[in-house]
């Protein structure tokens, strides 16, 4: 896999961290990067006792496009520097209502950058975004700390194994990351190793094939769960990308990750590119 178009979900406010890295990734891989913007429109409440007065709703409409088209362009100014190849975009949202239209915008692209949620700086619905994409957009989606990063090339990548499909679409979307590290660990946690058994070999000799240089490291019987356990390895061993599958289902359209994804995702501090 080649990657040659990204998307990127612009924040509304904020120093832009997925942003950048998504530009940086578009820079690095000469490929075409798009920003896109999200309006979230007013909710009109059914059960309202009265009608919502109509400058109220117009007001709250050009406030949500007004602050899309400045994120707009706080994006096409970062672009502009990078000189990459690009283009903007504003998708209007209905607060709290479906995302499909969002999400025609993300079904045809190589990889979807998105921000982790700030919880000092909320933006709205960015948990269900960020599920969503993952979920049903059909792409792999990388969700960058809102902390930021200091570079976008990925170094020393850990991928957490467990020999899923998951797993294995994020490998297969990370290949063109992957061939530009300098160390890349396959993780495996188990809680019981068959002493007979490799884990990890079979897609360490894959990535082998790919003339990607690997080391498996196996964790067993791990004192604490899975998320800490991954995000305790990757504070000791100084890596800058994760790669793992997404896990979750969903129900009535509210998603529910599975318990390490969530944890992952909120206390994350270096990238994670994620498959479902």
């Amino acid at each position: 896999m080649v990657l040659k178009d990204i998307v990127t979900i612009v924040d509304l406010s904020g120093s832009q961290p997925a942003a950048k890295y998504a530009i940086d990734l578009a820079v690095n891989n000469d490929a075409h990067v798009t920003g896109l913007a999200v309006a979230f429109e007013p909710v009109v409440p059914a059960f309202a006792a009265a009608p919502m007065p109509v400058d109220y709703l117009q007001a709250a409409h050009e406030q949500a496009v007004g602050a899309a088209k400045d994120a707009q362009k706080s994006f096409d100014e970062l672009a502009r520097v990078a000189a990459v190849k690009t283009e903007s975009r504003v998708a209007d949202v209905l607060t709290g209502g479906p995302l499909e239209g969002l999400l025609r915008h993300c079904r045809t692209t190589d990889l979807v950058v998105i921000g982790q949620e700030n919880p000092d700086a909320l933006e709205p619905m960015r948990e269900l975004l960020i599920e969503t994409v993952l979920f049903e957009s059909g792409v792999p989606v990388l969700i960058v700390p809102y902390i930021g990063v200091a570079q976008s090339e990925a170094k020393n990548v850990v991928i957490g194994w467990d020999g899923s499909s998951t797993a294995t679409r994020a490998i297969h979307a990370a290949l063109p990351l992957l061939d530009k590290a300098e160390k890349i660990t396959v993780l495996v946690v188990e809680k019981n190793v068959n002493e007979d058994s490799q884990p990890g070999a079979e897609i360490a000799t894959y990535l082998a094939r790919h003339d990607l240089d690997v080391t498996i490291d196996v964790i067993t019987n791990p004192q604490t769960g899975i998320a800490d356990t991954l995000l305790n390895y990757v504070s000791d061993n100084g890596n800058d990308l994760v790669v793992m599958g997404g896990y979750g289902h969903s129900r009535m359209r509210e998603f529910l990750f599975g318990g390490a994804t969530r944890e992952i995702l909120k206390a994350m501090t270096v990238p994670v590119l994620m498959a479902h």
